[in-house]
């Protein structure tokens, strides 16, 4: 592991060449946002630390910052925009700091509080959702701007969750009449004849996250009451052959596990007043062997259509635990090795 000690020798992140060490003091007046700025355990300053190779202690002046100079005004920058957002009522964890100072190290005028201003509000929640990254910003401003969204990328990037969050504030705001939630249920082929039970215990585990995500969007009781109503329908692709979509808002998750003529048979149902989110991974294509994707198809047929968006997400978008990313960067380089 490289140490702080080591680090102050390196190149600075900031991209110029080490200058002095200094110190900097950061005014925290309200000792209850200074608690939640350290987080537990001082949590948060710990990772401001590892990664910049900095020293972050108390005073009762607020928080001393001691460094060499590049990465200690950044560190300054980092927690003044910090706590800010925390005065606004928003609530900060340790892979929140990681991923504002990857942020701030690529773009030392951005401001965090630009990620909170595409807030996406659903009634009956306690809290709104909000960006975690500029990504992910970038994808809702296309799905409000869009009627056809592509969003693709690794596990844990928030691109599923996004257009579940988006398609449940479309329908309880009354821009839409009802909300399709689908995915390929076991495989392109949908062959669930070998699984015990009727169609609906059939489908039930490979439809599992949408239910997740539902519950997670509203309260348990008013999501039973919009699927009991219709006005929330999750179900296999297989379902949507022959139906007109019209004032629906539809999301296609594990799109890269379609076939060429599922993609291009959901695609087609879109009517009237509606809006679609494909959500998929391309590096966890579950299909034959030989058997080209319906999301890699669609991503080369209609990249330069009009009124269709495409958003890809990386690593960097990862929002679960910090050690996903660095386990789908690990997966990408080897990718890399091998092709190369």
């Amino acid at each position: 592991m490289v140490t702080a000690a080591q680090k102050m020798k390196a190149k600075s992140k900031s991209g110029y060449p080490r200058a002095e060490e200094k110190e900097s003091i950061l005014p925290i007046p309200d000792p209850t946002i200074s608690q939640k700025l350290g987080g537990d355990l001082d949590a948060n300053f710990k990772v401001i630390e590892r990664e910049l190779g900095i020293k972050i202690g108390r005073s009762h002046d607020g928080v001393l910052i001691s460094g060499v100079d590049a990465e200690v005004d950044l560190a300054h920058d980092l927690l003044q925009q910090l706590q800010g957002l925390l005065v606004g009522g928003e609530i900060i964890f340790p892979g929140d700091i990681e991923r504002a100072i990857r942020m701030l190290e690529g773009n030392r005028k951005l401001r965090l509080e630009e990620l909170f201003r595409d807030q996406v509000k659903i009634a009956g929640r306690k809290r709104t959702i909000v960006p975690k990254t500029f990504r992910q910003k970038a994808y809702i401003e296309a799905i409000k701007s869009y009627d056809l969204v592509f969003g693709v990328g690794p596990a844990g990037t928030g691109k599923t969750y996004l257009a579940m969050a988006m398609a449940v504030a479309a329908l309880v705001n009354q821009q839409v009449k009802r909300v399709v939630l689908c995915r390929p249920a076991v495989e392109a082929g949908e062959k669930l004849g070998f699984l015990p039970g009727d169609m609906a215990e059939k489908v039930n585990p490979y439809l599992r996250p949408l239910y997740d995500a539902l519950h997670d969007m509203v309260e348990p009781e008013r999501a039973k009451e919009l699927v009991e109503k219709g006005a929330v329908e999750v179900a296999p692709l297989a379902f949507m052959r022959g139906r007109t979509l019209t004032n629906a808002f539809v999301v296609l998750d594990e799109a890269q596990n379609t076939t060429v003529g599922q993609m291009k048979m959901l695609l087609t149902r879109i009517g009237r007043g509606s809006k679609c989110v494909v959500t998929g991974d391309v590096t966890q294509i579950d299909l034959p062997r030989g058997t080209l994707s319906g999301l890699v198809d669609a991503l080369n047929v209609l990249k330069n259509i009009d009124g269709i968006e495409i958003t890809n997400f990386s690593e960097e978008d990862v929002i679960r635990h910090a050690l996903v990313a660095r386990i789908v960067s690990a997966y990408q380089k080897r990718k890399e090795v091998h092709e190369g």
